[in-house]
């Protein structure tokens, strides 16, 4: 049973405006609580959001997958890069981010300084969790309901703008047909400890520098590389 403190507080009414009705408030405390907010609060009794992530990431995958069968009729090949698309974590992070749920999310004070609320990591992250937390306190059909109300919508512009193609595929296709060249991609930097790593690549015509990335990797890197050339290109 909820308490009258508890349905007054900022994060079930965040959640009715989400439409969650939450039964079992522990599970979306863990939901809202980061892998560094216990490493300063030991007291608090429950765990952080890591397990429902894992859960929420299977769920998720689940109803899209779902829904891909049941409404399209294409080749397994097409279904698989659309679900691709729009389960990965700079699509889902970015709906994290319209919901605004990182404002509830309690990390450490390190981390939030460092900007940890609005990392696309923690934010794609978070919605896992909040589906994995939606599930085990509503079940599977809320769940659903929670995807195709905030996610699914934005399959259609995905199917349509062909973004479902990775950006240094859709790049060199685009490249090539206009003006016969192959694009190169080149590392303009590297910066952070070897656990911690972060690239910089340049994605050149010629001798032009078209589009700049950063990422954990070299391939993270070429792909935001890529990206960041296709808004000039298009």
């Amino acid at each position: 049973m909820i308490s009258k403190k508890t349905q007054n507080s900022p994060l079930h009414n965040f959640l009715l405006t989400l439409g969650v009705e939450v039964k079992n408030t522990q599970i979306f405390d863990e939901v809202f609580t980061h892998r560094s907010y216990l490493n300063e609060h030991k007291s608090v009794a429950h765990n952080h959001n890591e397990r429902l992530e894992f859960l929420g990431d299977a769920v998720l995958e689940l109803v899209v997958t779902e829904h891909l069968y049941k409404t399209y009729p294409n080749p397994e090949g097409e279904l698989t890069n659309w679900r691709s698309a729009i389960v990965k974590g700079e699509m889902i992070s970015q709906v994290s981010r319209q919901l605004n749920l990182g404002s509830f999310l309690k990390m450490s004070k390190g981390e939030e300084q460092s900007g940890g609320k609005e990392r696309n990591l923690i934010l794609a992250n978070l919605f896992e969790a909040l589906i994995g937390g939606i599930y085990l306190d509503e079940g599977y059909a809320k769940a659903s309901q929670f995807i195709h109300t905030y996610l699914i919508p934005k399959l259609k512009k995905i199917i349509e703008e062909g973004t479902y193609i990775d950006s240094k595929s859709r790049f060199q296709e685009l490249i090539q047909n206009k003006i016969g060249f192959t694009p190169r991609y080149e590392l303009i930097d590297q910066d952070g400890p070897d656990h911690n790593r972060m690239f910089t690549i340049g994605v050149y015509i010629e001798e032009k520098c078209v589009g700049k990335g950063q990422g954990p990797s070299k391939q993270k890197a070429e792909q935001a590389a890529a990206a960041d050339a296709l808004t000039y290109y298009l």
